[in-house]
């Protein structure tokens, strides 16, 4: 059993390596029943800010996992900041047990920090099949690792934190805009996992409410109309990983269904 968290395509496509059936975190976390029971189970999901989305963090503090091997893999693109310990950290706060995490280099979708352009170039460097491969080498074995993390790692991400202490308040509700080229598609509100955009007067509308941050709906949005309010290192550039179709992101996050 392998649950994930998707907005791009590349943990959705990680996902699919473990199981033919991954079950959305998105759809899954308003489930009444949170008990899941499978002699495997695994998680997948990005980080931003070096941790696990939010909405990852509520699905495990409310399911209970009856397994016998439970496992994490978090995708990021640059650097990780020491992603292992802060979710092992997560996950013993909510007293889960892990046996194995490991995090996986990928294209980093964050646009105010990277040009998609140069990212997809420098995919091939990342090495992302023979890492995925080595990755599931340890899930059939059921290997017990932690991924180590470095003091280096730990200062990456306590300059990351001082970073946002020093960002405006507000400055992250107030991140997208949506510009005239909007043609009303409803692209964007399906590809939310939060279900936090909505079709108003024929234009898309950012509520903002239990924003993920996982940027779907900008990447997705066949017109370029929605853009970021800070700069970006190409505002014509989008990413969505080539292995995975819209219909696959939209059923994982759809949450008008």
């Amino acid at each position: 059993m392998i649950f994930y968290f998707t907005g791009t395509g590349n943990s959705l496509y990680v996902a699919k390596q473990f199981g033919e059936e991954p079950i959305s975190i998105p759809q899954a976390v308003h489930r009444e029943d949170q008990v899941y029971r499978a002699d495997t189970i695994g998680i997948v999901c990005p980080v931003y800010g070096h941790e696990m989305p939010a909405m990852v963090k509520e699905f495990l503090k409310r399911a209970e996992f009856q397994t016998d091997y439970f496992y994490l893999i978090l995708t990021y693109g640059n650097i990780h900041g020491g992603a292992a310990e802060l979710a092992y950290q997560e996950l013993e706060s909510c007293g889960k047990r892990v046996d194995y995490i490991n995090t996986l280099k990928m294209v980093d979708n964050f646009l105010p920090a990277f040009d998609m352009e140069e990212q997809i170039e420098s995919e091939p460097e990342k090495k992302v099949e023979e890492h995925l491969c080595a990755i599931r080498q340890d899930i059939m074995v059921r290997k017990k690792w932690i991924q180590p993390v470095t003091e280096e790692d730990r200062a990456w991400h306590q300059k990351y934190l001082e970073h946002q202490a020093s960002v405006p308040a507000d400055q992250w509700s107030h991140i997208y805009d949506v510009t005239d080229d909007c043609i009303s598609c409803g692209i964007c509100t399906r590809v939310c996992p939060s279900g936090c955009i909505r079709l108003e007067g024929q234009r898309a509308v950012h509520t903002m409410d239990n924003c993920q941050m996982c940027m779907a709906c900008i990447h997705h949005c066949p017109q370029n109309a929605i853009r970021l309010t800070i700069p970006e290192k190409n505002p014509a550039a989008r990413y969505h990983n080539r292995h995975i179709r819209l219909t696959e992101i939209v059923k994982a996050n759809d949450q008008y269904v």
